[in-house]
Order: C-alpha cells, then structure tokens, then sequence
C-alpha cells in the first residue's frame, strides 16, 4: 500500500473513530457513576416492561381461564394503570425525601413481588388486588430512574440519555415476548399464564446490583438532604407550577393512554381478531418491538434537535395516523400487517423519548421528583380509561374497530402541548420556591 493510500485509510479511520466518539458522546459525559446510575435505571426500567407485559400476553389464556367478558379482562390493565399513578406520585415524593436510589429500590421490589404473587393467584377478585399492588411499584421506577439519570447528565446530552433509557422498555418488551412464546409453546394455557407471571421474580438481580453500585448524583443528594421538607404534593400546585403540573398531566394522560391501549390490545386483536397463532403473534410483535426500539434511540436524538414539544407533536399525529392504518388492514393481507407493525411501534415509542427530559426540567431539584412522578403516573392513571373503554366495546365493535380510541388519546396529548413551554437547552433548576416558573 502506497503511503497517499496509508494515509486515506488512516484518515478514514480517524473519522469512523470521531463518528463513533459522537455517537456515544451522551454515554462518556455521565462519568462513572453516572454510567452505573444509568445501568440500574435502563435494567429497572426494562424488567418493568418485562413484568407489565406478563400481563397482556396472557389475556386470552387468563380470560378463558376465568371466564371472564372483554370488560373484565379490560379491567386487570386498569386497575393496574390507576394504582400506577398513586404509586408513581408516591414514589416521586420519596424519591425527593429520601433519595433516588433507595425509592427506586422500593419500586423494583414491590412489582416484582407482585408479579410473582399474580402467577398465585386462586381467583379474578385475587388478580385484581395483586396487579393493582404490582401497579404501585411499576408506577413508580420510571419517574424515580428518569430522574436518577437526569440530574448525571448535562443539557446538550439530556434528551439522548433519557432516550436511551426509554429504550430499555423495548428491551424487556421483547424479553416478555420470547419468553411467552416459548411458556405457552410448551405448556397448556391453563398453566402457561401462572408460569409467566412468575417469571417476573427476574428484578431480584438488579436489586443487588443497585444496592452496591448506584448511588445519587453528588448535588441533587446535597440539596435534597437541606431542602427535603419540600417536597410535597402541594409543592406542584402552587401558583408558579400549576399550569405546568396541570398541562403536563394532560400530555401524559393521552400519549399514555394511546400507548396502553395499543400495548393492551394489540395481542389480543392479532390472537383474536385477526386468529394468529402463538408462534406466529411473536413474529408479527417482533417487527413492532424493533420499531421501537429504533424510535425510542432515534425520538432521542430528534428532541435534542428539534426541541421537545415538536418531537412529541410530530409523533402524537404520526402514532394516530398508525393505529387507523394498523387496525384496517383488510383480511388475509398479513404480510401488511406485518409491515406496519414496524412504523407504529416506532411512532408509539418514538413520543416517550422525550418525557424524561421534558418533565424534569419543568420542575426544580427540590420538587422534580414529585413533579416528573405526579404528572407522569397521573397521567397514566388516566390514560388507563382508554383500554378500559376498548374492552367495554370489545364485544360489540370487535378490538379491532374499539382501537379507534388510541387515536383519539394521541389527539388529546398534541393539544396538550399548548399551554407547555420549549425547554430544550434549559439546565436543570435548582431551588426556587418562589412562585416563579423554573427558568
């Protein structure tokens, strides 16, 4: 090789090497423990997913189990959803008393507790009381993990490393899915659905890696430990934060309840009404998983570059625009449906990758956790109407036509962006109990 030739493939390497170092620029600038503070939120955000999709995968063999309607089996989602709000919100203040790590520790237990706890279950009336509690934990790691990484991690990179730590929930999505194809491959439904759910004891593991080697960043602790005392419910709505609170809530409720409707119902219109196979409904949900996978990285990287209320718009119409197209597709024309579950899970996760750079710096340190926790989980407590109103209509509109009302929450999160501002760029707030908006 000629030395001109040596020096171009040096050069060529040096800008492959300087692509790479951009790349992953987000992941550098946490420092060390700010990496181990990101491994234990994107595993406790994954198992999260993992857990709460035990649930959802194994509806049809849970209602035939039970016998239950399409209202019934609707409501095991809900109650699960409305105990995730309390929950969330709880977990928010205790993250601001107490410290992120120590609630995020809580929240992992609780729903992997529970999960278990589900699979044990004698009867419906015991299912509903067990999800409900398994609600409280799964409410609550998310706000708490976001917050963790969020205060590691500078403004330039914000949107990016949130992102990435959405992203674990199509990691655990997909994980929720091998599983259930292999359990109900090789068992009977009747015991299939008891196998998964106890599966979910998998979050023990992290605990143990949390409780040795993540640890709050060094400021927040500081300020958390002199101004504790502020971090209440009330905090959120004072004059300064309620139209905040009160806007941010409603974003929340509709991206929320357009992504839990579509995660609830999906299996069950592809098992029910489209009559796939378990094998092959793990095929047609792998294309979705990957498509959100990709949008959770890539909504990343869009809402550090467009700005957050942008990134969230443009998704909110395209995911609507995937769900009408996704539940029309014509009968015998799998292969379509199978192409189109690619770009709805991507728009559907593409949204939430900006929610945790957003909420928290709508709220300063002393109050982000009751804030990015009370608005995220409120809304996911409300949200929880628009699966529930799927499964009330299941049985005279077919999931499929009930669907619809996916749409219709996306809708209601895009309006919600109004009375929000742009908060792309912004540092995190320190205190400010002033009344003022954080700036």
């Amino acid at each position: 090789m000629s030395t001109t030739d040596k020096a171009r493939a040096a050069s060529d390497d040096n800008g492959h090497d300087d692509e790479q170092d951009r790349a992953f620029a987000w992941l550098r600038s946490l420092g060390p423990r700010g990496r181990r503070a990101f491994a234990g939120a994107f595993g406790g955000y994954g198992l999260d997913a993992y857990d709460f999709y035990a649930l959802p995968l194994s509806m049809v063999a849970i209602a035939a189990y039970f016998h239950l309607s399409g209202g019934q089996t609707g409501l095991l989602v809900t109650v699960t959803m409305v105990a995730s709000g309390v929950g969330g919100a709880l977990a928010g203040v205790l993250a601001d008393r107490v410290g992120r790590v120590r609630a995020l520790l809580a929240t992992v237990v609780t729903y992997a507790l529970f999960t278990v706890a589900c699979g044990a279950a004698p009867g419906y009336g015991t299912l509903l009381v067990f999800r409900a509690l398994q609600g409280v934990g799964f409410g609550g790691e998310w706000a708490v993990g976001a917050v963790l990484v969020a205060e590691y991690t500078s403004a330039h990179h914000r949107g990016r490393t949130l992102a990435a730590v959405q992203s674990a929930w199509a990691v655990g999505w997909g994980l929720a899915v091998l599983v259930y194809t292999a359990v109900f491959g090789l068992l009977e439904p009747q015991t299939a659905w008891r196998v998964m759910f106890f599966t979910g004891a998998l979050p023990a593991l992290l605990v143990l890696y949390v409780r040795k080697n993540v640890s709050d960043a060094p400021e927040a602790e500081r300020r958390r430990t002199r101004r504790s005392a502020a971090a209440t419910f009330a905090a959120v709505f004072r004059h300064g934060l309620l139209r905040t609170t009160v806007f941010a809530s409603l974003m929340a409720t509709g991206v929320q309840g357009g992504y839990y409707t579509l995660a609830t119902w999906v299996p069950a219109y592809l098992a029910g009404d489209r009559g796939l196979a378990v094998v092959t409904t793990g095929g047609f949900l792998a294309a979705q998983i990957l498509g959100a996978f990709l949008g959770y990285l890539a909504g990343g990287y869009l809402t550090d570059l467009l700005g957050r209320k942008k990134t969230i718009a443009v998704f909110a119409a395209a995911s609507a625009a995937c769900v009408l197209g996704y539940t029309r597709v014509p009968e015998g024309a799998d292969g379509l449906l199978l192409v189109l579950g690619f770009p709805l899970g991507f728009c559907m996760s593409a949204i939430f990758s900006g929610f945790g750079s957003f909420l928290a710096e709508l709220y300063p340190t002393s109050v982000r956790g009751t804030g990015q926790g009370f608005t995220y989980n409120v809304g996911r407590g409300l949200g929880a109407a628009f699966p529930a109103l799927v499964g009330a209509l299941a049985d005279s509109w077919g999931v499929g036509g009930a669907l619809v009302f996916g749409a219709a929450a996306y809708a209601l999160a895009a309006l919600a962006l109004l009375g929000l501002p742009e908060t792309r760029g912004r540092e995190l707030a320190e205190e400010d109990m002033s009344g003022r908006e954080p700036t």
